[in-house]
């Protein structure tokens, strides 16, 4: 997956970030910026500040194709700690209510946490980074106005108990993006009767991208310090995975340079029916020359950035 090509400033592509704990995913990015002295780096996904994992830096023209990572699924390691309610759901918020952990089997522990599998309506929590007309949850919840904003779909794909040491329990979770896993924790506390709250929280998997593609900010800082991070830096081709992808011969990549619309004669893939499918364009030496996507009731494809 690695790219193997030099790189420096005016480099296109993704760094994956094993974010440490007590830090906002905003200053993370903002060390990434000014270790790699970066013209732009975005982020795809805010992790909470006591979280920790993967977060994925966009880095210059790769901010552009930080859309089609803001929706993939992600996988997470949690602490539940029953007995407690806080008003954030998680560890950092003040306790609202305390009580008794009663001795709870493993089964009905399991049984518990299998109803939470699949598709399902979540509230997201008051202190989010949502917004209501344009300020963030968490600012109306700490002046003391808090939104409840409607009820959303999420899916958990799976979730499995790790480890019990009452009344923590340790457990892994895959699901949708959008899906607040201390809302999770405080709907499963709910359940058993008790109460709970999200103690420990660590993203493992991200749009594709795992630990095994991160790096720590310290190690960044060291290497860029070096003058190469070219065996961490992932090129825009690479990072998308898993998306259709179309060698563009000398006459589709001419159309593409002259913004000309695009129809099944010009991008051929097999079996790509829907209009929500996105296909990326590449040239002779494989680098990205543009995303499109396939509009099946005009028969043609728009384009959604472009590189060459």
């Amino acid at each position: 997956m690695m790219s193997t090509r030099g790189t420096n400033c005016n480099d296109d592509g993704i760094i994956v970030i094993d974010k440490p704990g007590n830090m906002s995913s905003a200053k993370v990015v903002a060390r990434v910026k000014s270790a790699l002295g970066a013209k732009k780096v975005g982020h795809t996904g805010t992790l909470d500040p006591f979280a920790t994992g993967v977060l994925i830096c966009c880095i210059n023209r790769a901010t552009r194709l930080a859309r089609f990572f803001l929706h993939g699924d992600k996988a997470y390691e949690a602490t539940l700690r029953l007995g407690i309610e806080t008003d954030t759901q998680d560890a950092t918020g003040a306790v609202i209510s305390e009580n008794e952990v009663a001795d709870i089997s493993k089964g009905r522990l399991a049984d518990v946490f299998q109803t939470f599998e699949g598709w399902m309506d979540q509230v997201p929590p008051a202190y989010s980074a949502l917004k209501h007309k344009g300020v963030p949850l968490y600012k109306l919840a700490r002046q003391g106005t808090p939104v409840k904003k409607p009820a959303r779909k999420v899916c958990i794909s799976s979730i499995r108990i790790l480890e019990i040491d009452f009344p923590h329990i340790r457990f892994e979770v895959h699901c949708s993006a959008g899906t607040y896993i201390r809302t999770l924790c405080a709907d499963i506390g709910k359940v058993l009767g008790c109460g709970g709250h999200l103690e420990a929280l660590r993203r493992t998997r991200s749009s594709g991208f795992t630990l095994d593609d991160a790096f720590s900010l310290s190690r960044l800082e060291q290497v860029t310090g070096q003058g190469d991070v070219a065996d961490r830096m992932i090129d825009m081709t690479q990072a998308l995975q898993g998306m259709e992808m179309v060698v563009a011969d000398s006459h589709l990549a001419q159309k593409i340079a002259h913004g000309i619309t695009l129809t099944g004669k010009d991008v051929v893939v097999k079996g790509l029916q829907h209009g929500d499918r996105y296909v990326k364009i590449v040239g002779s030496a494989h680098e990205l020359l543009a995303v499109v996507q396939l509009k099946k009731a005009r028969k043609q494809y728009d384009y959604c950035c472009v590189f060459q």
